[in-house]
């Protein structure tokens, strides 16, 4: 009964996609070709095709994008492993860790001039008058637009994402990139690089903190090296003692072996902060019991088995547990500017469209340090 209504959920979706697709037929919207990768199903491979944009309006900055990182996000939406919350819609176009130059402004745009670099993440529009909005939130307006596989209002049908030669984006989503920083490495910012940014910053992490990082993957290695610019101390916690030496490379000041409990034992009771990027299923409460008192743990991992936490563990040292996504437009561009001015970017290893589906198989067995990032030049030949 519930894979059925589930079908029925997707059936509906796609129906309604395609209403107002046909609907923006009838309005004849300016639109251009752009050349992408799409998936047309679950199970097929990405494939080179072409779909529309729309042309920029009077607020719009339109990017030839240069690379795009690929997210485990991506992954999911295209297999669509999230069809309980948000089916996906073929053919889908991921892409949400976009980096490039402008290529053409709208009449009305005020922020970006032809030739300047430019970034778009996972968010490409929001209502601006909610709450959330005002307060520089828009990550949870409840009329958000993600950058690929959401309605669009615009087309009538769903976003693309980043998998494309060419994207259009209104300003207010845009964000600038430091002349300084290696295109490459700064896609996965827009994701992987918010992701970790976000808590660090909204808990206050700054100079004299102790900060835990659990996991040494596409979203730990970044926060390493936030905490560790940050001026905090940072403690590694991995399962595997061969990331060792990376870890410190990367800016932990101590590396502990989570399997090994009297390690892990000498830090009790001692950090101000733990952020834990593990999407497998672990024990929590583990690193509950390392915070300090007021300290606070935050999940950027997403573990598919509910965690159990004993209160007494949070409650006798006024211990917190809480989660984060995403960070809002002005969090974003402040983070990227504290990359120009820290020189961080991702570990990234670059490849070619060509070698996206054989990127996504390697990404179910962690096969990369720490992100793949597309030079999308490659898309021309494809």
């Amino acid at each position: 009964m519930n894979v059925l209504r589930e079908k029925q959920r997707g059936e509906r979706a796609v129906e309604q996609v395609l209403h107002t697709y046909r609907k923006r037929l009838h309005r004849k919207e300016a639109m251009y070709n752009a050349k992408a990768f799409s998936a047309t199903s679950a199970t097929s491979p990405l494939a080179s095709t072409t779909i529309a944009r729309r042309d920029p309006t009077e607020t719009d900055v339109q990017i030839e994008i240069l690379f795009c990182g690929i997210c485990h996000s991506d992954l999911h939406q295209v297999r669509n492993e999230w069809s309980e919350f948000m089916p996906t819609v073929y053919p889908c176009v991921p892409g949400h860790e976009i980096v490039g130059r402008v290529t053409k402004v709208g009449a009305g745009v005020k922020k970006f001039k032809v030739g300047d670099l430019a970034a778009v993440g996972c968010m490409v529009d929001s209502d601006g008058t909610c709450p959330e909005c005002k307060r520089g939130e828009e990550q949870f307006c409840p009329n958000m637009t993600l950058t690929y596989n959401f309605p669009d209002k615009h087309t009538g049908g769903v976003t693309y994402g980043g998998y494309s030669d060419s994207v259009v984006v209104d300003e207010r989503f845009v964000l600038k990139v430091p002349a300084n920083l290696d295109l490459a490495g700064t896609a996965p910012l827009l994701c992987a690089g918010i992701t970790t940014f976000s808590p660090l910053h909204h808990w206050g992490v700054t100079k004299g903190k102790k900060v835990g990082i659990v996991g040494l993957g596409g979203l730990g290695h970044m926060g390493v090296k936030f905490a560790h610019a940050l001026g905090a101390h940072v403690v590694l916690f991995t399962t595997s003692p061969g990331k060792t030496e990376d870890a410190l490379r990367l800016g932990a000041d101590e590396v502990v072996v989570s399997k090994n409990a009297d390690e892990v034992a000498k830090h009790a009771g001692s950090f101000d902060f733990i952020l834990d990027a593990v999407s497998a299923n672990h024990d929590i409460n583990t690193y509950i019991n390392l915070l300090a008192r007021d300290g606070n743990l935050t999940l950027v991992g997403a573990p598919n088995k509910p965690f159990e936490i004993p209160a007494f563990a949070l409650i006798m040292g006024r211990r917190s547990v809480s989660g984060s996504p995403i960070g809002g437009i002005a969090e974003t561009q402040k983070m990227l500017d504290f990359c120009g001015e820290h020189n961080i970017t991702a570990d990234v290893e670059v490849i070619p469209i060509q070698k996206v589906n054989e990127a996504y198989d390697r990404l179910l067995k962690s096969d990369v340090k720490y992100r793949f990032s597309i030079d999308m030049a490659s898309l021309k030949n494809a």
